[in-house]
């Protein structure tokens, strides 16, 4: 082979060489430049957000909470060394533009800004304690922004032993939730001091306090809801219950269904809360209980929580049916009584627990009594009214039955109570199983006489 071959095939391959060098420089260039368009897009205009470590709290320290999405919990570490200077107030508040999609994280040192070194006490439950706050956000029609009110709630300690990458998977199932019958979950802190959930605030609190207060009590006076209001409250609670079991990437079991779990916006719309806390914290019990087992609320939870039977969302549909009751009875399902007799000829044992007391009345046709408790409150008057009424308490029947498999589904449970249609009572008792001494045991005194209220509402 000649000189002039040789160095022929040398020129070529230089070429081939620095030739594929551009290509490649080339793709990676536009793959670079895709890969941020789409970040950019998907966060709106501003680039990946980073996590926060924890800095000294400014008046705007609340300002400056990060969005977290669920595919960047994997790099939260590596992230969390980012430099953090050139952050500024424009590209703050459009970070908090990215609350309404998805769950922001704050350190414990914002979570004590906002909430005024926790100051201002709503409630308390079984998964923790509630605070009030605020956020500052930005607001077109006022020079200053406007502050955002939102609830806090501080967890318990007893988390478990899941990793952050869990635990903010967890926070991802919540906070991708979207429903008008939902309470909104605003961020979270996951601190090695502070563990909180930050959620929409809710101005006329829980579903309890407008069912059990005594206007005689010397308090102020809370708002008699009627019961069309009430009625509204119970089918947008089922309809809440039926998304959460039907409608989620991942079925979403609350296990604690009861009237301090439904809270009322300014409308007195009902949104239910604390739905997957069980799950998130990963306790064995998510109350004290007298009985010493299972989940949920002793009076609201299904009977196979207290046994070593399998958890489904029919637990749900028993502890709904039970918060039927007490809307119908506008009192707990159970309460102590004395020893008088009633004008129909009843001890007033007979109506210390209200469900079966409703059976009885339902199966003999004798829902007179039955009906002008429920529309005790106004509303509801005439002949819909009582149909309301009757219908409202066939759906709590069918939803306590005993056995899971005889409980309707949360949609069934949506289409009997907006239909126009009178739904039959079940034929059998769905207390048959219950002895009479049972309902003098502790499982039913401490019932939802000792139970906490969790509110992200007023105290008003």
């Amino acid at each position: 082979m000649s000189d002039g071959t040789r160095g022929g095939d040398i020129a070529v391959a230089i070429v081939s060489v620095i030739t594929g060098g551009i290509v490649v420089i080339v793709v990676s260039v536009l793959v670079y430049k895709c890969c941020k368009l789409r970040m950019m897009r998907k966060y709106g205009g501003l680039p990946p957000p980073p996590v926060l470590p924890l800095v000294e709290t400014t008046r705007t320290a609340a300002a400056v909470a990060t969005p977290i999405s669920v595919a960047g919990v994997a790099t939260a570490a590596a992230m969390a060394s980012v430099n953090h200077s050139s952050i500024t107030s424009s590209s703050i508040y459009g970070a908090l533009d990215v609350v309404k999609n998805r769950p922001v994280r704050f350190s414990s040192l914002q979570l004590q800004e906002l909430t005024g070194n926790y100051a201002e006490k709503l409630g308390a439950g079984g998964f923790g304690v509630v605070f009030r706050g605020q956020i500052p956000v930005p607001d077109h029609h006022a020079s200053g922004g406007s502050l955002l009110p939102v609830a806090v709630k501080v967890l318990g300690s007893n988390l478990g032993r899941r990793a952050e990458e869990q635990f903010m998977a967890e926070i991802g199932t919540i906070g991708r939730t979207s429903h008008v019958n939902l309470v909104r979950l605003y961020g979270f802190c996951f601190d090695a001091d502070l563990k909180a959930l930050v959620y929409e605030f809710m101005p006329n609190g829980s579903l309890d306090r407008h069912l059990f207060f005594s206007p005689d009590s010397g308090g102020k006076k809370k708002h008699q809801l009627g019961f069309d209001k009430l009625y509204e409250v119970a089918v947008g609670t089922a309809k809440a219950i039926r998304y959460l079991h039907d409608d989620c990437e991942r079925r979403i079991i609350h296990y604690d269904i009861k009237p301090g779990n439904v809270l009322l916006d300014e409308a007195f719309r009902p949104k239910v809360a604390d739905f997957g806390l069980a799950r998130l914290l990963e306790r064995e019990r998510t109350h004290v209980t007298a009985t010493g087992g299972g989940r949920g609320t002793p009076g609201y939870a299904a009977p196979e929580l207290w046994m070593a039977a399998p958890a489904t969302s029919k637990c749900d549909v028993y502890s709904y049916g039970m918060l039927l009751f007490e809307i119908l009875g506008r009192r707990r399902n159970y309460v102590e009584v004395d020893g008088r007799e009633s004008e129909e000829g009843e001890s007033a044992a007979d109506e210390r627990w209200y469900p079966r007391w409703a059976w009885r009345r339902m199966e003999r046709g004798e829902t007179e009594a039955l009906v002008a408790r429920a529309l005790a409150g106004g509303g509801g008057k005439g002949k819909e009214g009582r149909r309301k009424v009757e219908r409202m308490c066939a759906v709590a029947l069918w939803c306590v039955q005993y056995r899971p498999e005889d409980r309707p589904a949360m949609s069934a449970v949506v289409r009997m109570l907006e239909s126009d249609e009178d739904v039959a009572a079940p034929a059998v008792s769905p207390f048959a199983h219950l002895e009479t001494h049972h309902l003098g045991s502790r499982t039913f005194t401490l019932d939802t006489t000792t139970t906490t209220t969790t509110t992200f509402g007023s105290t008003a």
